[in-house]
């Protein structure tokens, strides 16, 4: 190898540049994208194939905000002076379920459903699902710290309280053999379990306990109480179901593509377990109901909801007869509050208010 004298030193000259590439390389056909095993260039985000799939990441950053953006103050005082123990008791471990879930959800799209899903028109709006996640997390923790909460004994109820950890176990047993990168799509019987997997995350983990996991803060809202948090939870609410919405429509494509169906049987243990483990909780954190809400429409609401989640995807309505008993609730996703803007900033950006979110 040749050398060149710098500073008494001999320094060996840089190895020859190999030439580029000049190969050509076919141009990419929307028909080859799949939601799962597609073989078109995963770095090539067009032409779409599941244009929709765009528009969900069009329409979640409309919905931008951070927990900044809303005043806690009047939250500190309610806390502290005007909550009763049992709107405590409800307020803490809500906060306490929905740390852990949400950290749950982040890490099943970023770890298990991202990396199986090859189109990028869905993996860039699952970027963006995986940045929510966090978000909420951060808004969750920006209460705890807020009000003055001891976060080491919040964060430790998901292990230590029967009830709430019964939920995420169960959604652990349902995500975790997905997660792992070596779970084989090609094989027909771990096709079916991603389908239900992830059916299980987008309706129910998301469609039904978190939709329905926001309700007992929005019901001190309406009394007056907690409405920081509660305005926290509205555009987290927005979040969900736009995930929740994304999920389904995935779910839809999926069982179409491959020419699969949901075993029934496979799906009645399945709501029967979820309902079940929501029925602990809501015993749990309403044991003492509170004014305006109790465990019985926590649970009437679940199956409602249950049955809307199961439509939405074409299945057959899990909880027959299940009444809407709070129709409020689909108000904190699709209302617009007109802001004071001296009273508080304005965090709808103009835009929030007017998505559509199915």
């Amino acid at each position: 190898m040749s050398t060149a004298r710098f500073n008494d030193w001999d320094i060996p000259a840089p190895a020859p540049v190999p030439a580029m590439a000049t190969d050509a390389r076919a141009a990419i056909n929307a028909a080859d994208k799949r939601i799962v095993g597609g073989r078109a260039d995963i770095n090539q985000l067009a032409p779409f194939k599941y244009p929709w799939a765009w528009e969900f990441f069009l329409k979640a950053n409309r919905n931008h905000w951070t927990p900044l953006e809303i005043s806690m103050a009047q939250d500190v005082h309610d806390y502290h002076h005007k909550l009763t123990d049992a709107e405590r008791h409800v307020f803490e471990n809500v906060l306490a379920y929905l740390t852990t879930s949400d950290i749950l959800a982040m890490r099943n799209i970023g770890l298990a459903v991202m990396e199986k899903m090859r189109a990028p028109e869905l993996q860039i709006y699952q970027a963006r699902q995986v940045y929510e996640e966090a978000l909420h997390t951060w808004t969750y923790q920006h209460c705890i710290e807020t009000i003055g909460l001891d976060q080491q004994e919040i964060y430790n109820r998901y292990r230590v309280v029967p009830a709430i950890h019964g939920k995420i176990a169960l959604a652990s047993r349902r995500l975790e053999r997905v997660m792992r990168p070596d779970f084989d799509l090609r094989d027909r019987a771990n096709l079916h379990e991603f389908a239900l997997s992830y059916f299980f995350f987008a309706a129910i983990f998301e469609g039904c306990w978190f939709y329905n996991g926001f309700t007992p803060i929005f019901a001190l809202q309406r009394r007056g109480l907690m409405k920081g948090a509660a305005e926290q939870l509205q555009y987290i609410m927005r979040d969900e179901v736009l995930h929740c919405a994304f999920g389904i429509r995935v779910v839809r494509e999926l069982l179409k593509e491959e020419g699969l169906s949901l075993d029934p049987a496979v799906l009645r243990t399945l709501w029967d377990e979820a309902e079940a483990a929501e029925a602990d909780y809501a015993a749990y954190i309403l044991g003492s109901p509170i004014l305006g809400y109790n465990a019985g429409l926590h649970m009437d609401q679940f199956r409602f909801m249950a049955n809307r989640r199961a439509r939405q995807v074409g299945l057959a309505e899990p909880f027959p007869g299940a009444t809407n008993v709070l129709p409020w609730l689909d108000e904190q996703a699709n209302l617009r509050k007109e802001k004071n803007f001296f009273e508080t900033r304005v965090t709808e950006y103009q835009t929030g208010g007017a998505l559509a979110w199915d």
